[in-house]
């Protein structure tokens, strides 16, 4: 055999090929898990800081919907004790009192009441702990410090007077702004201050309260310290990392969580101060950076996320809007320094680093001992190799001292002594192939024809159970029209032999003097026609006649039409229940058959709605069959063999009044919690499609209502269940009703 020898091509050692390929897939795969764990953390650090972030966010959101609400809820109470005339508003200090019992109750620093009048009361807790009433009475020249404040006992009564002071009610923003809105606001945030008490910053909210006649009353108030917010935000978690700070539309700050309060006094004066002014330099800086990114606070709808530069250090901020229907209108801003995730990130990437050095020296020095081993049983395989190409097939590899070479070895040499007896075996293989794959054909082709032939039979199936759907509406449909021309034949028929009569009147005494009436009856031929009409009118009536029995028998079991009580053998309507059931009934690939016990009794004819009957028979069985599919496929084919499915209907004789139908099952039966609402109306416990949750409910309004009789329902878990159907023999007052 002549080997032609291929086109010059670079060729490459083949330690160089085991080396340089095995060093730069470690480098390469060292590498990109460093790169890989880098990212990974670095997206893990947002994800977390998003997450920290936004669950802190959500916490301020719903402490400030909670905190916030409280004001609003207490000022609505006390308007509506107002306007029912369960508080008198001419008695100041019992008003009062029952503000001193509120603030007991409430954390508030004040509620109050204004008049128009002037006058008002009030319960505040100016020191952060003690509570006093506040009594203003109309100020005029004569009285011009009109308030006075009580210390009081225990119970809210007033003991001494403590201070006296000037208060201008009716000019106070807590009564204007309200007045002017005429409907429960948020006043403007509120600050007092007094040396001799904590400072006093706090948000006011009012409501105007009017009598029957839309006549103002007065204003209602109630004022919630703001520091108790700075106070809340101290205690969150991520203060400890970060800072977390409210502030309104306009940049003034609300509250913050650092230690520096977010207000300065000044001249025995609290100043509010804007974020951007704030002493803490972290809330300072970022206010500045967010003013910088978003000159518009006004434009903040949705959270806004940001990665903002303090002093060379990043800030991951979070700006959450919050306002309520009062008119509140917040910004809550979370900052988290990224230090705080970031250190442990770039130590493992410079450890990183240098396992990806060692690991390329490393992987360099095993690479160059490891080819010069592989190498040499290599070099000995390929030109025994060639040998065997040029036609040796007597060429045999001795054992090294690598096992996967010398199992190659021996491989090779079985190879060359099996070569000549293979090809023998492959034309042996291939005529074998060819006859398993002809008979491999035919049985396709049979398997094919049996296919199609069952298809046929499945599809004929198919369309003889639509047919017969089909056929029960058809029958339903065409009942009253036939109904009507069946009646209406009868006076055809009359009318039409009046007609006769007056033709043949009319031609004895006057056809033959007029030839137009002549010729018109010659040529309708009027003698067969008046034969072949009376053949039509009774070929009619028989016609209608017999569309009738078709319908009386397709509609045999629904009966429907039966408006009334009639006298009826109830075994005849549970076994037409049974037969439209049949194919539930049926055994089915993943089940055998439903067996069906019945225990008839003796049983007179009774009077009921039979069709309305026979639809709680369908609905009791329909449930049954379901329950004891459902069970079936919870258990194996050996337990439903041991306990196969069964449906036991009994029917007895109770008394001489009535009669008892027992539908019992060997289901899984129902815990008490479904069996206490099987009755109610749309309770179901099947699939969201299956089931209305009307079924059962509709039967008991039958046996009850409909025939004044009893359907009970029994059940234990693991044990089925049973459903008891009592009606009357006879029905001692029996009413026209609606079919259900």
């Amino acid at each position: 055999m002549k080997i032609h020898p291929s086109s010059k091509v670079r060729a490459f050692s083949l330690q160089l090929v085991l080396i340089v390929p095995f060093v730069l897939q470690v480098f390469a795969i060292v590498g990109l898990v460093g790169y890989l764990s880098f990212k990974n953390g670095e997206k893990a650090v947002n994800n977390l800081a998003d997450q920290l972030m936004e669950r802190t966010s959500g916490e301020v959101n719903q402490h400030l919907d909670a905190y916030l609400s409280i004001p609003h809820k207490v000022i609505q109470l006390n308007a509506d004790a107002i306007r029912m005339g369960l508080l008198d508003v001419r008695d100041r200090l019992k008003v009062g009192k029952y503000f001193w019992h509120e603030m007991q109750a409430y954390d508030l620093t004040f509620i109050s009441l204004n008049l128009a009048t002037g006058e008002g009361t009030g319960a505040g807790r100016y020191d952060g702990k003690t509570v006093t009433i506040d009594d203003n009475a109309i100020k005029t020249p004569s009285l011009p410090k009109n308030t006075k404040t009580y210390l009081t006992d225990n119970d809210g009564n007033p003991t001494k007077v403590m201070t006296t002071s000037t208060w201008d009610t009716v000019n106070e923003l807590a009564y204007t702004e309200p007045v002017k809105a005429g409907k429960p606001i948020w006043v403007r945030i509120y600050t007092y201050y007094d040396p001799a008490y904590p400072p006093y910053i706090v948000a006011s909210a009012g409501r105007p309260i009017y009598d029957a006649s839309k006549k103002l009353i007065g204003v209602v108030g109630a004022e919630i310290h703001l520091l108790k917010l700075s106070e809340f935000l101290q205690k969150l978690n991520v203060s400890r990392l970060g800072q977390v700070f409210i502030m309104e539309r306009d940049g003034m700050l609300v509250a913050n969580s650092a230690q520096e309060k977010p207000f300065s006094v000044v001249n025995n004066e609290i100043k509010r101060l804007k974020a951007i002014d704030s002493p803490n330099p972290a809330i300072q800086n970022i206010a500045k950076q967010l003013q910088q990114r978003i000159p518009n606070f006004q434009s903040i709808t949705n959270t806004q996320k940001l990665k903002v530069n303090v002093q060379g250090e990043n800030f991951y901020v979070h700006i959450v809007p919050w306002r309520d229907q009062y008119g509140l209108d917040w910004l809550v801003v979370v900052g988290i320094p990224e230090k705080t995730y970031m250190a442990q990130i770039h130590a493992n990437t410079q450890i990183s680093i240098l396992l990806c050095f060692g690991a390329l020296i490393v992987a360099t020095t095993i690479g160059i001992f490891t080819s010069r081993w592989i190498a040499y049983p290599i070099l000995r395989l390929n030109q025994t190799t060639q040998a065997i190409a040029f036609g040796d097939l007597q060429q045999t590899l001795e054992e090294g001292n690598i096992d996967e070479l010398n199992t190659l070895g021996h491989s090779f040499n079985h190879m060359a002594g099996q070569l000549r007896e293979s090809f023998i075996a492959l034309e042996n293989s291939n005529a074998e192939l060819e006859a398993r794959v002809e008979q491999r054909t035919v049985e396709l082709k049979t398997a094919l024809s049996e296919l199609q032939r069952t298809q046929a039979q499945v599809v004929q199936s198919e369309k003889m159970s639509s047919l017969g759907q089909l056929v029960a509406g058809i029958a339903h449909e065409i009942n009253n029209p036939v109904n009507f021309i069946h009646g209406n034949i009868t006076h055809l028929d009359e009318y039409t032999q009046n007609l006769l009569q007056m033709i043949y009147l009319y031609q004895e005494r006057y056809s033959s003097h007029d030839p137009e009436i002549q010729a018109l009856a010659e040529e309708i031929d009027l003698e067969f026609l008046i034969e072949d009409l009376q053949k039509i009118l009774p070929s009619m009536k028989m016609g209608t006649e017999r569309i009738r029995n078709i319908v009386r028998s397709l509609r045999n079991f629904s009966r429907m039409d039966e408006a009334e009580f009639k006298t009826v053998d109830i075994h005849e309507g549970i076994e037409s229940t049974l037969l439209i059931l049949q194919h539930r009934l049926k055994d089915k690939p993943d089940r055998p058959a439903i067996e069906v016990i019945k225990d008839y009794g003796n049983l007179p004819q009774a009077e009921c709605f039979p069709g309305q009957l026979n639809q709680v028979l369908m609905n009791i069985l329909v449930n049954a069959m379901d329950a004891l599919d459902e069970a079936d496929i919870k258990r194996t084919s050996q337990q439903i063999e041991e306990n196969p499915s069964q449906i036991t209907i009994r029917t007895s004789v109770v008394d001489s009044q009535s009669i008892e139908i027992a539908i019992a099952d060997n289901a899984q039966g129902m815990p008490e919690s479904v069996q206490s609402r099987i009755f109610d109306p749309f309770f179901t416990t099947k699939p969201v499609g299956k089931g209305t949750g009307m079924g059962m409910a509709i039967s008991y309004q039958i046996i009850t209502e409909k025939h004044g009789g009893k359907l009970l329902c029994f059940s234990s878990l693991g044990e089925g269940s049973n459903f008891i159907i009592q009606v009357p023999i006879r029905q001692q007052a029996p009413e026209r009703v609606l079919k259900v």
